[in-house]
């Protein structure tokens, strides 16, 4: 097989399909499944049959935000099983990557329990000027949507 590449769309056993985010030493690969990213070897890869006769697009976002899509053509983070402070510096590059991509409006996903994540991502988007509004989804209080 030949080495998988940033942005290929891969198949790792027992976890599905993702996208390979980057290659490091050692034949590692880190690849966004599923909203995580995990890093494999990349002989535990084989590619997906969309990436086997070309390339796949490259995500705008660590992978995680395509995988865990809402809706088409929108972006999302799900922040499930961060910690407050791994959530903000997934939100921090989350946010940039969609500015700098040019996304309009974008989804962020930090469940309902506890609400200590909620509360940070909302704190953090007060201090983003890009940020024109923000407001929980009425369809799901796990859920806060952005417009920039």
């Amino acid at each position: 097989m030949t080495p998988p590449q940033p942005g290929d769309r891969v198949h790792v056993a027992g976890f599905g399909s993702g996208v390979v985010q980057e290659i490091r030493n050692g034949g590692r690969c880190v690849v966004a499944i599923k909203g995580r990213a995990m890093v494999v070897s990349a002989s535990q890869l084989s590619l997906a049959p969309a990436a086997a006769k070309g390339r796949a697009t490259p995500p705008v976002e660590d992978a995680p935000r395509e995988e865990s899509s809402r809706r088409a053509g929108t972006l999302s983070l799900d922040l499930h099983g961060h910690t407050v402070e791994a959530a903000m510096e997934a939100l921090d590059r989350f946010v940039s990557d969609a500015l700098l991509a040019g996304a309009e409006h974008a989804v962020v996903i930090h469940g309902r329990s506890g609400g200590r994540i909620k509360a940070a991502v909302h704190a953090r988007l007060k201090e983003v000027p890009s940020v024109k509004r923000f407001f929980l989804d009425p369809r799901n209080a796990g859920v806060t949507l952005m417009v920039f």
